[in-house]
């Protein structure tokens, strides 16, 4: 068999294995390990088998990783989400809707922090849900604003999704950053007009509730202070080159604990659980990208992307059709694969046929970005529709997916935009470091 047909095999061996319930970090490693060995024989197979974990552990990009993840524990472990519901709730209070646009903005700044979509979703369905049936709002609403605001966690950095594609596809971390923000922010402007676009439309699923004297919204606005002189000092440092994004999660992460502890809401407890969690997440990410590694020299070995392109180009598809594919791909994969291990197993593959077409791979990696964080809450199994579910389990899923719908517009839209502005992602890239 040819080197292309094998690498076919592949991909729908690992989509087998994956439908099966293996572990994507197992399903990654063994068809990277079986497709070496095919193609380069043993001693190759066991060579890589021995070099890339020590490469991904050893990886100076990498290790921004554990440091962003023991930020987000200890920013969950001090509750900080709370203080960021609260003051966007009295901000906004007399506005219909008002709730849901605090649930939003609430997930994606707690969302920046924290790193996790799963988390952020979890957390802000403790916090937020019980409020909004306290005032009356529609359940099935209520949670697909919370699913909607936590996926926004993956694309306002820091992202670790993009700290793991600036690994594969040998970006700069802070380019990646720098190219999220913008995009994130649009985003979240999208998500909270869609939000009170629905509740004008229902104004019974989302009742207005009485309007707080200004003096007291304005006060609530300094209530999170703690969680924006975090983000400020963290991205900020990033963004003015003060320092790289390793050193930046570092010092958020000590800076989370000691104003965990100055505020009394930590324990040396709750510090040790924290650690405990962020050990385990980061060899989970590890293990998945130790996988991915040799998945990817394996994709390289059958030389499939390059034949992906010259079929292309022998179908004479133009640029955005070929786009539109690749973006309807991720769509369906989104059905059944979470995040991360999408972009481990499809950007080997993908990018090379995008940088082909003449797309720039920082512009690339924001769609990647958005259209995962479709993945997590689009209908039949959005990762975050179903961990909503199982912090509320009298919520019915079905009122979920209906619920989760109308915001379903507000990601496909920002795809539009950054077709038709790409300066949107790569104009303050350009700025701050070219």
């Amino acid at each position: 068999m040819s080197p292309p047909v094998i690498g076919a095999l592949g991909i729908a061996a690992l989509f087998a294995l994956l439908f099966a319930r293996i572990p994507v970090w197992a399903v990654l490693s063994i068809i990277g390990f079986a497709g070496n060995y095919i193609l380069g024989g043993a001693p190759a197979a066991f060579a890589l088998a021995g070099t890339k974990p020590f490469d991904a552990a050893s990886a100076y990009t990498l290790s921004v990783i554990p440091l962003f993840v023991l930020m987000g524990e200890v920013a969950s472990e001090t509750r900080l989400s709370s203080d960021l519901f609260k003051a966007a709730r009295i901000s906004l209070s007399g506005i219909r809707g008002g709730l849901l646009v605090a649930a939003i903005a609430a997930s994606g700044c707690f969302g920046a922090v924290c790193g996790s979509s799963v988390a952020t979703a979890a957390t802000m369905t403790r916090i937020a849900l019980p409020e909004m049936r306290k005032a009356g709002y529609d359940d099935g609403l209520a949670a697909g604003s919370i699913a909607a605001g936590g996926s926004l966690g993956i694309l306002i950095p820091p992202s670790i999704i993009l700290v793991i594609y600036a690994a594969i596809a040998e970006q700069s971390v802070p380019r990646l950053f720098a190219a999220s923000l913008f995009p994130g922010l649009v985003l979240t402007g999208l998500y909270i007009l869609v939000a009170l676009f629905v509740s004008s439309y229902r104004p019974d699923a989302a009742p207005a509730a009485e309007r707080l004297p200004l003096r007291v919204r304005l006060a609530a606005l300094a209530g999170p202070w703690q969680f924006l002189a975090l983000f400020v000092t963290t991205i900020g440092g990033i963004y003015a080159g003060i320092f790289s994004p390793t050193e930046a999660a570092a010092i958020g992460a000590f800076g989370a604990i000691v104003l965990g502890f100055s505020g009394r809401r930590f324990t040396w407890l709750k510090l040790m659980l924290a650690i405990e969690n962020a050990v385990v997440t980061s060899c989970l990410l590890f293990a998945i990208i130790i996988g991915a590694n040799l998945f990817a020299v394996f994709m390289v070995q059958t030389h499939l992307p390059d034949l992906l392109a010259s079929g292309a180009e022998a179908l004479n598809l133009p640029g955005p059709a070929i786009m539109a594919l690749i973006i309807v791909a991720y769509i369906v994969i989104g059905c059944f694969l979470e995040g991360i291990g999408m972009v481990l197993i499809t950007v080997p593959v993908f990018l090379p046929l995008v940088m082909e077409y003449g797309y720039d791979p920082v512009w690339f990696a924001i769609i990647v970005v958005v259209v995962v964080e479709v993945g997590l809450i689009h209908p039949p199994v959005g990762m975050n529709l179903f961990v909503i579910q199982a912090q509320a389990p009298d919520l019915k899923i079905t009122d979920i997916y209906l619920g989760i719908l109308p915001f379903l517009i507000a990601p496909l839209i920002l795809i539009v935009i950054l077709f038709a502005l790409p300066e949107l992602a790569l104009w303050l890239p350009a700025v701050l470091y070219d």
